[in-house]
């Protein structure tokens, strides 16, 4: 009897600390993407094309990106570098260059933040077609 008791408080000990960590992760920036993946359908080899993902802090805190990182030397970011504060919306800019790539092509891009769910990830697509001559 002794050890059904000890063995019930202890699934209740932790239990309550699940839940209070639940809140606690609940309670701070969180980074939201209108759209996590964007395809520039066919393009021409050389072409540069770019695309904007817009993202909005739904979070209760300010939220930091701290890096973003890309699969490939093709692609390049540009990020805000000032916290994005509680309901308010930003912009991640990518840029692919199509020089030496054929056929479709999914570039990666990983946005690491102080966000609730620290690593998010965007993605481009295009398929890349033989130069025009």
């Amino acid at each position: 009897m002794k050890s059904l008791i000890t063995l019930v408080f202890g699934f209740f000990v932790v239990f309550c600390a699940f839940a209070q960590e639940e809140q606690a992760t609940a309670d701070g920036p969180a980074i939201t993407f209108e759209e996590t993946s964007f395809d520039f359908g066919d393009i021409y080899q050389g072409d540069k094309v770019e695309h904007t993902f817009k993202l909005e802090n739904t979070g209760t805190q300010p939220l930091i990106i701290t890096n973003v990182q890309t699969t490939c030397g093709c692609t390049a970011t540009e990020w805000p570098r000032e916290p994005i504060l509680p309901g308010e919306s930003a912009s991640l800019k990518v840029d692919f260059n199509s020089a030496g790539k054929y056929g479709r092509q999914n570039k990666v891009i990983s946005v690491i933040s102080n966000a609730t769910s620290p690593m998010n990830q965007v993605k481009i697509i295009a398929n890349v077609l033989p130069k025009k001559d």
